[in-house]
């Protein structure tokens, strides 16, 4: 009985140094980052060097350029650049828009055919998602555009689920309105605020259906909208685009990693998406994951803490409309018989970090929560409840272990999310910081203790 006595006590006790060991090197993690400065740094070049990084755009092939050079100036293991053929479609000239002539704020939807010339010109129609659309009498579209009017529904507190809710009307909204004769669809931005930044975003075509031209419409403009058509059915709705989509343009991965000292093998890889719309430079959206991804080797070079596992950085190309670089990296890690035991992305903004997402098997998530969610808690990180993961890393699933995602704050991300508000001086230094810091955390504890079976 002693002896057993004396194991739980030698077990307790190791338990807790080991864990005061990882607390100091956690808020060193935090204390180098806050006090560096350095991903703020490499977000402001990405954004005033390279501005809005569509792909297949100027932008894009500047910004693959500037984070190879980022990385290679870390003195990794290898830098490398892997080829990624991805859409290209462009705005063309600024969009126009207006109510019986009174001019509101609209943008193309990503993907969307331009519209004729002269603009379309037609009575609008207005339903609340595509549920109420399926209910109507196609005599009442044919030859009309269709508002869609959905707003977030701001009872949510995770404000990804009210966009989870109503981002199906800017997908399928195009769509399932040209089988009924639509002639084009205006889509109300996917945003909590009353404001005038409307919101692009990727939209879809069947080939099957006619295609007709979409476009995002103001939160500010919905409501004058939906006011107008309430007091005057016959109102008539006028825009005009000019975009289109061009052939595929070749583009790359930008790669990154450190090598393991004990499991080389094994791989943990992070990353962020180095694309974007092209609105805005597009900061929180995603140059905060790709700069938060490269600080967490940095914090490791820095700090000389020398990984068991080999630890990648990933800067995916074209997540925003077509997810190539993911499924190109997904591809090749499966071809080449890649262990990854963690991919971990960061697309949800550079605001203050809560936790992380998961994706991973009742058992792995129960013993992440039993091993580390204390010692998380400490720095403010430890919510772990949330399931998902980003989605260039959703392209692991089922040859990855752990899928995961950076889980911050919430709430401001809609007020940016594509839209041309989505600049550097709108991101705070402080939150991107303590979200690459909150990366190198998770990072650290599953190189040093590993997952498991």
């Amino acid at each position: 009985m002693k002896s057993y006595i004396f194991i739980v006590i030698l077990f307790l006790t190791t338990s807790c140094f080991a864990q005061s060991a990882d607390s100091v090197v956690l808020a060193r993690f935090f204390s180098t980052a806050l006090t560096k400065d350095k991903a703020y740094s490499d977000l402001n070049d990405i954004c005033k060097q390279c501005g809005s990084r569509l792909s297949g755009s100027e932008g894009a092939a500047k910004a693959v350029t500037l984070v190879h050079k980022i990385l290679s100036s870390l003195d990794l293991d290898s830098v490398w650049q892997q080829d990624v053929m991805v859409p290209h479609w462009v705005r063309g000239e600024k969009e126009q828009a207006s109510i019986n002539t009174q001019p509101v704020a609209i943008c193309a939807l990503g993907g969307s055919i331009g519209t004729p010339k002269e603009g379309i010109t037609a009575h609008v129609i207005e339903v609340k998602g595509l549920g109420q659309l399926a209910k109507m009498n196609p005599a009442d579209i044919g030859g009309k555009i269709v508002f869609y009017n959905e707003p977030f529904d701001q009872a949510y507190r995770e404000t990804f689920n009210a966009y989870g809710r109503s981002v199906q009307q800017r997908w399928a909204g195009a769509m399932e309105a040209a089988r009924y004769g639509a002639v084009g669809v205006v889509v109300r931005s996917m945003a909590q605020h009353i404001d005038d930044w409307p919101h692009t975003g990727v939209m879809g075509y069947n080939d099957s259906i006619v295609k007709i031209p979409a476009v995002a419409i103001s939160t500010k403009a919905a409501e004058q909208l939906s006011e107008s058509l309430a007091k005057n059915k016959d109102i008539r709705f006028y825009f005009k685009t000019s975009c289109q989509t061009l052939p595929d343009a070749k583009s790359y991965n930008v790669i990154g990693e450190l090598k393991g000292s004990e499991h080389p093998e094994e791989v943990i890889m992070i990353g962020g998406h180095l694309d974007s719309w092209d609105l805005s430079e597009s900061a929180q959206d995603d140059g905060a994951g790709v700069v938060q991804s490269i600080e967490v080797l940095r914090l490791f070079k820095t700090l000389g803490v020398k990984p068991k596992r080999t630890i990648r950085v990933v800067a995916f190309m074209n997540e925003e409309n077509g997810g190539k670089g993911g499924a190109k990296y997904a591809e090749w890690a499966k071809a080449n018989g890649e262990k990854h035991i963690a991919a971990i992305e960061s697309d949800a903004g550079g605001f203050t970090p809560r936790g992380f997402s998961m994706v991973a098997t009742d058992t792995l998530r129960t013993q992440i929560k039993h091993r580390w969610k204390d010692l998380l808690d400490k720095f403010e990180i430890g919510s772990l409840d949330n399931v998902g993961a980003g989605s260039d890393v959703e392209h692991m699933e089922g040859i990855c272990t752990l899928l995961a995602e950076l889980h911050p704050d919430s709430q401001r991300y809609f007020d940016f999310h594509h839209t041309g508000r989505d600049t550097w001086e709108n991101c705070n230094d402080r939150e991107l910081e303590m979200g690459a810091a909150a990366m190198a955390s998770f990072v650290y504890l599953i190189d040093k203790y590993g997952l498991g079976k």
